[in-house]
Parts: structure tokens; sequence; C-alpha cells
């Protein structure tokens, strides 16, 4: 454990309070900070003084999301940090959407407060991968689940999200061979949907969601017959999900299979009692506030994604005293990644979930 010697480093206007002081630098992350209300009112203090706002993810720890300006699915908040006004984003995410807000924004600074908060489905799959895979299927086109990195998307034809993957596929010439990436899961879900027999899919995944698996969405359902299902489709169990709709273990109305936003806007008007969440357990407290007289549950309680818990009170504290960290992406990969999400932008209605 390391403590942070604040004299070394810059500070906004000199103003490294007390609590700043009290940052220890970890193995999993920063900590040492309560989130208490005076950490919110020195987080608000130094937003202000560095013309900055602060987006949270859906799966971020609920006090991250209490204090931002803005929360939601990594798309809808890029496209909310180009819109803002102030000149400085704070992204409390994990590395690749800081990325795609900076594609978005290049002339904005953009940080995110611990650079170590990577992703496992965006690290399954690198540029090199790609350029291969791509050089074995000349003429194919390529999409790329907006879960990322820059460069990969530099070397794509249209991002998707989950919520418009299968109109971007199906957007693509029938007879035009398909690359779908990173994510098995949801590749899986897109060709099902759109019955392509000319779609290959990437092997990878998102570590969290695929060990969210069928038998205990089995049990879970069995348990609680009259409960509706919310299932991520980067979720291993979604096919498990739709199988157990189609043998009648659970009616199939009661099955949605949905982005983070489609969750948000299906527990607003649901009429179930009871919801069973097949996604990381982050996004329980966004549901809950949504709609405070369902009963939502985890499908799997440990579902709990490490990278995006790195973003801890310390960290975001530590951010905005030191201006740490920076994310930049070269103009190079940033043009031709842009193009990319442009196209993924025209097409269906992206940015209301992943």
């Amino acid at each position: 454990m390391t403590v942070l010697n604040r004299t070394s480093l810059t500070t906004v206007d000199a103003l490294a309070s007390s609590l700043a002081d009290r940052i220890v630098d970890t193995p999993t992350g920063y900590g040492g900070v309560e989130p208490d209300q005076q950490w919110a009112q020195e987080i608000r203090r130094l937003a202000k003084a560095r013309n900055a706002t602060i987006l949270a993810h859906n799966y971020q720890v609920p006090a991250i999301q209490d204090i931002a300006d803005h929360v939601g699915d990594s798309l809808a908040l890029a496209r909310a940090a180009a819109a803002a006004p102030e000149d400085t984003i704070v992204f409390c995410g994990v590395h690749f959407m800081a990325e795609t807000a900076k594609i978005l924004s290049p002339d904005k600074t953009v940080l995110i407060p611990d650079e170590r908060a990577g992703c496992s489905l965006a690290d399954s799959i690198t540029a090199a991968d790609l350029a291969e895979w791509k050089a074995e299927h000349p003429g194919a086109a390529v999409v790329s689940y907006v879960n990322t990195t820059a460069a990969v998307k530099a070397l794509t034809d249209y991002c998707c999200t989950s919520s418009n993957a299968v109109e971007i596929v199906e957007s693509i010439a029938p007879d035009r061979e398909v690359l779908f990436c990173p994510d098995q899961f949801l590749g899986a879900h897109v060709r099902r949907i759109t019955n392509r027999t000319n779609m290959h899919i990437w092997a990878g995944e998102c570590h969290v969601h695929a060990g969210i698996n069928g038998d205990e969405l089995t049990a879970q359902t069995r348990d609680n017959p009259e409960a509706e299902l919310f299932v991520h489709p980067e979720c291993g169990c979604a096919t498990s999900a739709l199988y157990l709709a189609g043998e009648g273990t659970v009616p199939e109305e009661q099955v949605k299979i949905l982005s983070t936003g489609g969750m948000l806007a299906e527990a607003k008007s649901t009429g179930a009692k009871k919801v069973l969440v097949a996604t990381e357990v982050g996004m329980l407290y966004q549901l809950r506030n949504a709609a405070p007289d369902v009963d939502f549950q985890a499908v799997n309680e440990k579902a709990s994604c490490k990278f995006m818990k790195m973003i801890t009170p310390a960290a975001l504290l530590r951010c905005l005293v030191d201006g740490a960290d920076e994310v930049d992406v070269d103009p190079t990969t940033r043009e031709a990644a842009l193009a990319s999400v442009q196209r993924m932008i025209a097409v269906g209605q992206p940015g209301s979930g992943e």
C-alpha cells in the first residue's frame, strides 16, 4: 500500500484538501476515503474548479452514480460527453469507454479516475488479431461491439451496441460475409435473430457476464416461477433463457433479452412484482430506483466487475485533485475509429443501452 505524496502533484488552485491526503494506492485500487457528505461537497467543488462534468456507467457503485452529472451506458455517456458544455470529462467507467468519449470529443480533456480499470471483453481481441482475421476473410464487413479499444474500432466497418446489433447486421448486404467481434454471446444472439449463415463470430467474452450460467438461471426461475427475466445478451445464460421459454418452463412473455438501457425502460413499465436480473450487479441500483415497488434480484449476486469497482470514491477524488488519469487517442486512430462509430449512430437507436 502506498500513501500518495500530494505535494509532488499538480492541484486545482492548490486546493488539495485533508481528504485528498488520506488517499492510498492499493493493488485493487485507490482507497482511504469514505463517500460521506464532506467527500460529496469536495467532489462538486473540484469539478466546478476544473470545469468538469462527471459521467458514471450503470455498473458503478451507488456513491459514484449518485454524485455523477449523467448515469447511463457507455455510448450514451460518450454522446453526453460530446454535448456537455464543460471542457473536461471525468468518465467513471472502464478504459475503452473513456476512449470512445475522446473519439467523439477530441478537443476535450478526458479523464478516467483509474487508468488500470480495463475490460476483459475489450481485451479479448487486439487490433493485430482483427487484422489477421480480416486477411482470412477479404471483403467481409467487420461489426465490432462498442466494448472494444479505439485501435479495434479503427479497423471496424460498423460499431454496434447490444440494442442495435441486429439492425446493424441486417443493414449489410445479405451476400457479404460478416465478422462479428468480440462477444460470442451477443454474436450468437444476433445470428439467432437474423438467421444469417455467413456470419463469423469471435470467441471473446466478458468474464462477469459469461459467469452467469444457465444452471443458476434455471434454478432461480424454478424457485420464482412468477418472476420476469431481464437478461443481457452478453450473458452466458441468454441461450438458456430462450430455451426455458421454448420448453414452457417460463412463459415466453416473461423472458426479456435486453440492453442495460432496455432494462431501465422495461423496469418502468413492467407489471411484474419480481424480476430476476442477469447482468452485472451494479445495474440493480438503477433498476430499483426506477421501479421501487418491484423486487429486483440478481441471478448471480457475485457478478461484480472488479474493473468497474476500481472507480472508487478515493479514485474520483484523486482524479479531480490531480487531473489524472488522462486518456488520449492518436489522431489517425481516432479518425478511423470515428467513422465506424458514426455508422453505428446512423443505424437504429444506439445509446439507449449496451
